[in-house]
């Protein structure tokens, strides 16, 4: 289920919306779609991604959710690189894929940095056999601060990342043990002079709002610390519990009790933030985005091209792609997703061949994150006129002073940036709501 905010106590379920349909609408009926459209050469217009899945982390945080494992060796970690290389050497030769360009490439996980130099350096060498990303626009690359080090930092930089984003998540280190980080604060601030030394066109800091033990004097200290930082931007997220977490476990299986800070809390602290980080030189990109003014070279192009329906190719195990309008998902089994691509087959495990009328949900609900929706874009794109055909949603937003409508443009105050994902799926299609999200 989608979390229900409208009850304040954070409890079990998705509150964050990354996609559309629900991925629990996503299905194997569907794999022959995804196969044709990766056989079919491609007419689309749109730039195409590529996103690398590297699921391997020092400790697993108790708030994760991803397809992430720890305690593994390096010959593991190796022959795993090997799969990924193969994987996206068979995405290559396909039709729909032959003949683009990458223009946006995500490295995520997991932890990418938990790589050594070498592992990097080898799987680049080998990724560059079958595809290149001279020619992107932004190249983004996942750090956790404790597995970094200065020759490390080169190497990333070699490989052609434009855009490092730091894991900080907290400068505390009794909140970062509680929540299950590897790292502690000193490696935060020894990472960082390393950052700064080796020099990247632009660094981010991910923070999270509400982790366990979070109080309201520890989240002012962690946004002075970030100000004191001075990075180009900063994500902050509001912590949720999603169904396959070991908090979430502790609640639903253990009967646990959590002391998680309820939504309203943790709205405040991000509203804090908002302020402190607006006076001092940054401006809101989206619900969970600051970047500084003073550049214009801040820019979030992964995300800006997927919320307006660029394909982008996913390699890795359990990783999430979409092409020529069908969404689909990898093998989520480590040891069944080498076997697929041993044999010489994509690792595909669901798909869902998404509506004309999805397609435009699906943009307009993640633009909305933005802050702001042009009614023209969506006339001049699906031909439809979104305030007319939505009239309901949008009308209780602006009555609840979430947003504003101003002939062709649509702007969130506010109190609508604090809770965007909430307000999202009254936009979905029947069908798609109070279901399962994941």
């Amino acid at each position: 289920m989608v979390t229900d905010v409208s009850k304040d106590k954070t409890e079990v379920g998705n509150y964050f919306i990354s996609n559309y349909p629900p991925f629990s609408f996503w299905n194997r009926e569907s794999l022959p779609s995804i196969t044709e459209a990766f056989e079919t050469p491609s007419t689309s217009v749109e730039p195409m991604g590529l996103y690398l899945h590297i699921p391997f982390c020092r400790k697993r945080c108790k708030f994760c959710y991803f397809r992430v494992y720890t305690d593994v060796q390096a010959k593991a970690i190796q022959d795993y690189v090997d799969t990924l290389a193969h994987e996206v050497a068979m995405i290559a030769e396909k039709p729909a894929v032959q003949g683009r360009e990458f223009r946006f490439v995500y490295f995520g996980g997991g932890t990418p940095s938990f790589l050594s130099e070498r592992q990097l350096l080898g799987l680049v060498d080998k990724l560059r056999t079958s595809i290149r990303w001279d020619n992107a626009d932004e190249v983004t690359f996942e750090c956790e601060p404790g597995t970094l080090s200065q020759p490390k930092l080169e190497a990333i930089k070699e490989i052609g990342v434009t855009r490092l984003s730091l894991g900080v998540e907290n400068f505390d280190d009794a909140v970062l043990e509680e929540n299950g980080r590897a790292h502690k604060s000193k490696e935060i601030f020894r990472a960082w002079d390393w950052i700064q030394e080796t020099g990247f066109k632009q660094i981010n800091i991910d923070l999270i709002a509400g982790m366990i033990g979070e109080t309201t004097e520890n989240w002012e200290a962690c946004i002075k610390r970030t100000i004191d930082l001075s990075p180009d931007s900063v994500t902050i997220y509001q912590l949720e519990l999603p169904y396959n977490t070991r908090y979430s476990k502790s609640l639903t299986v253990l009967g646990q009790e959590i002391d998680v800070a309820p939504w309203s809390l943790k709205r405040q602290w991000l509203n804090y933030a908002y302020d402190e980080l607006l006076a001092n030189g940054y401006e809101i990109s989206s619900a969970y985005t600051l970047r500084k003014k003073s550049t214009n070279q801040v820019k979030f192009l992964y995300r800006d091209n997927l919320w307006h329906g660029s394909d982008l190719l996913c390699a890795g195990v359990a990783s999430f792609g979409h092409l020529s309008g069908v969404h689909y998902q990898n093998i989520d089994g480590l040891e069944e997703y080498q076997a697929a691509v041993a044999e010489n087959r994509l690792p595909l495990n669901r798909a869902l061949v998404v509506s004309p009328e999805e397609s435009l949900i699906r943009q307009m609900i993640l633009q909305m994150k933005l802050g702001r929706l042009d009614a023209g874009y969506f006339r001049s794109k699906f031909g439809r006129e979104i305030f007319t055909d939505f009239r309901q949603p949008f009308e209780d937003l602006v009555s609840r002073e979430l947003a504003r409508i101003d002939g062709d443009k649509f702007t969130l105050t506010r109190e609508g940036f604090l809770r965007v994902d909430s307000l999202l799926p009254a936009f979905f299609k029947p069908e798609h709501q109070g279901n399962r999200y994941t």
